[in-house]
């Protein structure tokens, strides 16, 4: 009987810590998994895997051996780390032991897409993952390895023809983007902050992928401030148009949190309630286009006690077709856990209380494209750049 799905964790990915003050504080995947057992999640109806560190090769597929060098490096002398790598950066410093907690996130998302296409579950999720700064030769943006780059790679390597790469982080998915460039197997759909005023910069709607696979890299660049309605309605205006057209064999998404209000590194204004929604609609994305095929992974997301948890805690039930109203509570359990080791209260529901029944209202695009809205404007560009490269209709797909 398939298991429902694989889930990557084990407390020692906690390890992958940069250190006080950092944003990327590890203790959001502690409550993460704290949240998830609170709610049950962690039973019979899910395998826990908590990966070894793999072997060089399977890095080494995506990254430079040069480059993995220099992290084994920076895990037995931090203080020696080497900037040309991006190493010992104030965006990612170092620390003893980065190599094999890194490579074993790593691991975990290639293992959990090795399960999801051997049939042995049906979905996988990975939140410790979702690391899609990683470059070929550096480390860039909080990112070591580039972990949903091993499990497409993987992917490939099997045989895999068409994979989609769906990243809804409020950062470019660059990284990710940047190793499948050129190669038409692989479709990187990006829906972001604009790069006019974010890290990193990158993924305008002109950017199509390399020559031998214009149309294969879809970008969708927001401007600052944009609420459920918004981010909803420019997510249905082109991603899944593109992956119907595109007929994906599975799909490997990004679920970085903080496209969320309260986030503290991005400008955009997203509940839990619509990120809950958008995970829901990638979900049954997978189960019309691709069988079900779906690995989900973590990301980004700095605001640690009140939107990370609820959010990925969110994921998981959905892959396990458990999913949680947002106006359920949160353990007391939990609450009281956080109360007493941080000092915080964090949300008693599960929801911010942005959506009624678990619906959140936005217009479809094909009731009308309206000039004025500046997030129909970044939509449009990206429509109009991308959809010719899939046969689709401008106004109606």
């Amino acid at each position: 009987m398939t298991t429902q799905a694989r889930i990557v964790w084990d407390d020692s990915f906690t390890g992958y810590d940069f250190g006080e003050g950092h944003p990327m504080n590890p203790i959001r995947l502690d409550l993460t998994a704290r949240l998830c057992r609170g709610f049950g999640l962690f039973d019979s109806e899910c395998e826990i895997v908590a990966p070894d560190t793999p072997d060089d090769s399977v890095l080494a597929r995506v990254h430079s051996p040069e480059y993995i060098d220099a992290v084994k490096h920076a895990s037995v002398e931090p203080g020696r780390a080497d900037s040309r790598f991006g190493l010992g950066t104030e965006d990612d410093p170092a620390f003893e032991g980065i190599h094999d907690v890194s490579a074993r996130i790593a691991e975990g998302s290639r293992a959990v897409a090795e399960g999801v296409w051997r049939g042995e579950v049906a979905h996988g999720v990975n939140f410790t993952g979702g690391l899609h700064h990683a470059m070929p030769g550096s480390a860039a943006g909080f990112c070591i390895y580039n972990d949903a780059g091993v499990a497409i790679d993987w992917l490939l390597e099997q045989g895999v023809e068409r994979i989609a790469y769906v990243d809804v982080d409020a950062h470019h998915g660059d990284g990710v983007e940047r190793m499948f460039w050129d190669d038409p197997r692989v479709l990187t759909i990006s829906i972001h902050e604009t790069g006019t005023v974010l890290f990193p910069g990158t993924g305008f709607p002109g950017d199509l992928g390399g020559p031998g696979a214009l149309g294969s890299a879809v970008n969708l660049a927001l401007p600052p401030g944009v609420g459920d309605a918004g981010w909803l309605r420019a997510f249905h205006a082109v991603a899944p148009a593109v992956l119907r057209a595109f007929r994906p064999q599975i799909i490997v998404s990004q679920h970085g949190a903080d496209s969320h209000f309260r986030d503290p590194l991005a400008h955009l204004s997203v509940s839990v309630d619509a990120q809950r929604i958008l995970a829901e609609s990638l979900h049954d994305l997978s189960h019309e286009l691709c069988d079900g095929r779906w690995v989900a992974l973590g990301g980004g997301g700095y605001e640690v006690v009140s939107v990370v948890p609820r959010t990925w805690t969110h994921l998981t039930a959905v892959a396990l077709h458990r999913p949680i109203p947002v106006d359920t509570a949160v353990p007391q359990g939990w609450l009281d856990d956080v109360t007493e080791r941080l000092g915080e209260q964090a949300p008693e529901k599960m929801g911010d209380g942005a959506s009624e029944d678990g619906r959140i209202w936005w217009r479809s695009w094909e009731v009308g494209y309206d000039p004025e809205d500046p997030v129909d404007r970044a939509t449009m560009k990206t429509r109009e750049a991308v959809f010719p490269h899939h046969g689709l209709d401008l106004w109606f797909d």
